[in-house]
């Protein structure tokens, strides 16, 4: 159940307010807004991506409405890594004010600045990097190092008269990273012998017991599994793991194999990294994937997107026969992701698609090809023994997430009553040392549907929902201005019905009989009498069919 919405009240001097726009409930559209002193800095800006539940939308955008009328009060946005759910949205805020300041390390801004390209933004940046600090007054801000499934990703602290906070962004603790960059536990401890006032943490894998398994692990499983393919390989993952990308030109280079990229964010986020000196790429090892065609199937690793079954990525294409590469007998694909919560109906259909063509689909259910980059339980307990911090908010993940992380807190001291399980728009308010849920503010799902941002409603999707599951049936009837009485019709049309249109004959005598008992007591109105069609047909369709369609009547007066 939602929280009652109820308004803050004005914000006290001295204080410091904390509002998550998104991120929480839900594994995506990370952002949070903090305000001081009449300014406000927003931390991360991510896209949640759509379910199946939600038809035709491309994103879901965190809700902007709180900060619409405050944007020239916006100091920055600090961007903690460059995964779409926590930069996927900055295009989207950037239209409504294009000046607004992006702070992130310079991986982090060059995956934003060629997103913003695409929109026709040039943004104003601020590149940082762990150990840096930074004055964006009123908020004081330290960058601290964090590992995590892409390079360069950063905590921060934000220090205010208020107190201190630190927002650890998407982290885990992996003590032998691929790039050599640890979490920086010891400018954890710094913070802890200060004292935390209010921490923030990475919710994702609270619920997994112990740590997350090593990233390096995964390098001697993808050789031998690429070592043994009899035919080609396709690996799909995250287009921005870079870590994933490197193990995979590095096996495919040990086998004489060489390797295409597949999907355009795919390949501009990896020419980047190779840029910006993220990526080792071998000498000759990449290949356009229209040349690769030519080489032996065994000579041959195609990289894609679509790991999480998104029905326009490469790899669902390719099970759908969609795609100019059609997977067949002999083939190996590797999903080298994880599954996020509410795509794995999407996954398991590619799974069973890729499979029926005769491909041996290698994933994280029968083979170690990919670990999470998220701190498990063993990490957080980890982090809150040295942060000591006197209030928690989870972050980032579904209720149960938030719930498991709030109690690895409770375990190591934290007193229940600083312990703040929220939700979106829940308004948290810092003072003296003390953190207080103060407001629920009513945020929504903001959807870009095509080239449409926030026109789609709910209801919208409900009524594609119904399009889709149940049918529908358009009803024309004609009847005289005056009196009511039927001239033509009703004439039925249905879609998505298996019976033909016949199967309707026997309701068309009760809807002119319901006209003209609703004509007798002196209805007239275009928009009564298309009530009273719809309540008949879908009446007699309940009944008799078992199903609730679409029902557009149309009544036209003559």
């Amino acid at each position: 159940m939602p929280s009652t919405v109820y308004d803050p009240p004005a914000l006290e001097p001295g204080t410091l307010r904390v509002t998550p726009l998104g991120g929480l409930g839900e594994v995506g559209r990370n952002m949070t807004v903090f305000e001081y002193d009449g300014k406000l800095l927003v931390v991360d800006c991510g896209v949640l991506f759509p379910e199946e539940h939600q038809p035709g939308v491309d994103l879901i955008l965190p809700d902007f409405e709180p900060i619409k009328n405050r944007l020239d009060d916006i100091v920055g946005v600090v961007l903690t890594h460059g995964h779409e759910d926590h930069i996927g949205a900055v295009p989207y805020l950037l239209r409504l004010k294009p000046d607004i300041p992006l702070v992130g390390s310079g991986l982090t801004l060059a995956l934003v600045e060629a997103k913003l390209k695409e929109h026709r933004i040039k943004p104003y940046t601020l590149t940082v990097a762990e150990g840096q600090r930074e004055q964006l007054h009123p908020f004081e801000l330290d960058f601290i190092a964090v590992n995590h499934s892409i390079p360069d990703a950063l905590a921060v602290a934000i220090r205010t008269p208020a107190g201190l906070v630190l927002a650890t962004g998407d982290f885990k603790m992996d003590q032998l990273p691929l790039d050599g960059r640890l979490t920086d536990l010891r400018a954890f401890a710094r913070l802890g012998e200060e004292g935390v006032d209010l921490f923030l943490v990475d919710s994702t894998n609270a619920d997994v017991p112990g740590f997350t398994p090593l990233e390096r692990s995964i390098g001697p499983v993808l050789d031998q599994v690429i070592g043994k393919a009899p035919r080609r390989v396709i690996v799909a993952s995250f287009s921005s793991h870079v870590h994933r990308v490197q193990q995979v030109l590095d096996a495919a280079a040990a086998h004489g194999r060489r390797v295409a990229l597949l999907g355009r964010s795919m390949v501009r986020n990896m020419s980047i990294a190779e840029e910006l000196g993220y990526l080792h790429v071998p000498e000759d090892i990449l290949i356009d994937y229209k040349k690769a065609r030519e080489l032996p199937d065994d000579q041959i690793v195609y990289m894609s997107t679509g790991s999480q079954g998104e029905p326009m990525a490469v790899l669902s294409r390719m099970a759908n026969l969609d795609h100019e590469i059609e997977p067949g007998p002999g083939d190996t694909v590797i999903l080298a992701s994880s599954l996020i919560p509410g795509n794995e109906n999407a996954v398991y259909r590619v799974i069973d698609g890729l499979t029926k063509h005769g491909a041996n689909v290698v994933h994280k259910g029968n083979a170690k090809v990919h670990v999470s980059g998220h701190a498990a339980a063993g990490e957080l307990l980890y982090c809150y023994n040295i942060l000591k911090p006197r209030n928690v908010l989870p972050v980032h993940g579904e209720y149960r997430h938030l719930i498991a992380n709030a109690r690895l807190a409770q375990d190591t001291g934290v007193r229940e009553d600083r312990t703040l399980i929220a939700e979106n728009g829940t308004v948290v308010d810092l003072k003296d040392g003390v953190a207080r849920a103060v407001g629920q503010l009513d945020l929504g799902f903001v959807y870009v549907d095509g080239s449409t941002v926030g026109e789609i409603t709910d209801a919208d999707l409900k009524d594609r929902r119904i399009l889709g599951e149940e049918g529908f049936i358009s009803v024309i009837v004609v009847v005289d201005a005056a009196t009511g009485k039927i001239i033509s019709g009703p004439e039925i049309h249905a879609r998505g019905f298996a019976e033909d249109d016949a199967v309707f004959e026997s309701v068309k005598p009760k809807i002119a009989a319901a006209l003209t008992e609703a004509a007798q007591s002196g209805v007239r109105d275009q928009h009564a009498l298309s009530q009273v069609v719809r309540r008949t047909i879908g009446r007699w369709v309940n009944q008799s069919l078992r199903r609730r369609p679409m029902i557009v009547p149309l009544v036209i007066e003559a």
